[in-house]
């Protein structure tokens, strides 16, 4: 099998137990990921946070937005431009959505939306991780062109970027492909994962 093919089969078998999860076992898994994230200091005090609209049975973020507002922090969802690339626009809970052509909510009319560049923390979404910070995501390569500037700059930097997974989602070893971008953390329903420490990097949550 090829590294496509076997990248295909890894994306279909991790998407379809996530799918498989009971509703219990989301709920206690969006409560171990805020546990996670607690330890990580950026999520206190960085000012734009990206995340995601949870969809197809990602973990929801529903937990960790709510204290970025308590704390006047602003939180903001990607919309993809006409040319391929992720802008983010500001959110609020019970503000409107509107689904994007891959079903995805996004803002609607945002009033003003930032660049990848202009974040300082950003929370991804994705199908598999390893330790180094090597991520599988969808293969649209959305978030690896609209963070392609990072590749040149002496990591960690901003935006830090934060993949979100369940445990289940890690792998041994993942090949990256030249044009991925790497993650600075991986934060779990069971640990935060520094992914650029020279050793294993595991802050137990």
């Amino acid at each position: 099998m090829d590294t496509a093919a076997r990248r295909r089969e890894l994306r279909q078998r991790l998407a379809e137990r996530r799918r498989a999860l009971t509703p219990p076992q989301r709920i206690a898994a969006a409560q171990g990921l805020r546990r996670s994230l607690e330890h990580l200091p950026e999520y206190h005090t960085d000012n734009r946070v990206a995340g995601y609209w949870a969809c197809d049975g990602e973990l929801p973020l529903n937990l960790v937005i709510p204290p970025l507002a308590t704390r006047g922090q602003q939180f903001l969802l990607p919309v993809i431009g006409q040319d391929n690339l992720l802008r983010f626009a500001p959110w609020a809970s019970g503000e409107p959505v509107q689904p994007n052509r891959f079903g995805i909510p996004e803002p609607v009319a945002p009033r003003e939306w930032f660049a990848p560049f202009q974040l300082d923390l950003v929370f991804m979404p994705l199908l598999a991780f390893d330790r180094q910070g090597n991520r599988l995501g969808y293969g649209g390569g959305y978030y690896d062109r609209s963070f392609a500037f990072l590749r040149d700059q002496l990591r960690p930097t901003e935006p830090l970027l934060v993949g979100i997974a369940y445990d289940f989602q890690e792998l041994p070893d993942i090949s990256p492909e030249p044009w991925d971008v790497a993650l600075d953390f991986v934060a779990t329903d069971h640990e935060l994962i520094d992914c650029r420490a020279e050793s294993s990097g595991t802050h137990s949550a």
